[in-house]
């Protein structure tokens, strides 16, 4: 959601609920209502839960999603952590020209190819933004 928005995450959840378990893990992980990317994934893995599935439980409780491992939100001031300047290895280049749809690719794609393609995280969405391909949706639902 939108800078704008801060506050009614919960909004977009209309017909959730609560769920007991997933907020107690969600709170023990988290500091201040806001809760970095790298703890909600590592909740719903101890969860065996799906990361959609604990962001919906993080948005429910209005908390903010802090630091994404991709770099494009929850940083210093509000920022990206995003190279500019970053040089884009052929072998990326190559797999986002081709796996791109429509200007996109999803979060968890983004982190597969990572995998892949022994890159950082943040480098590959440092790739993304330099060649304007978006990367959604978020595995957490943040956007």
């Amino acid at each position: 959601m939108a800078h704008e928005d801060k506050g009614h995450y919960a909004a977009k959840h209309k017909d959730q609920k609560i769920n007991k378990t997933i907020t107690q893990k969600i709170q023990a992980l988290s500091n201040d209502n806001c809760i970095s990317c790298v703890l909600a994934h590592k909740g719903a893995k101890e969860l065996n839960i799906p990361p959609s599935e604990i962001g919906v439980q993080i948005d429910l409780l209005e908390y903010r999603i802090s630091e994404c491992q991709l770099g494009l939100f929850g940083y210093t001031g509000g920022q990206k952590k995003i190279d500019p300047d970053i040089k884009i290895a052929p072998d990326l280049n190559e797999y986002l020209d081709k796996a791109s749809k429509d200007g996109r690719i999803s979060c968890l794609e983004s982190w597969d190819t990572a995998k892949k393609l022994n890159t950082k995280r943040l480098d590959m969405g440092s790739a993304c933004e330099k060649k304007n391909i978006k990367i959604k949706p978020c595995q957490l639902g943040a956007f």
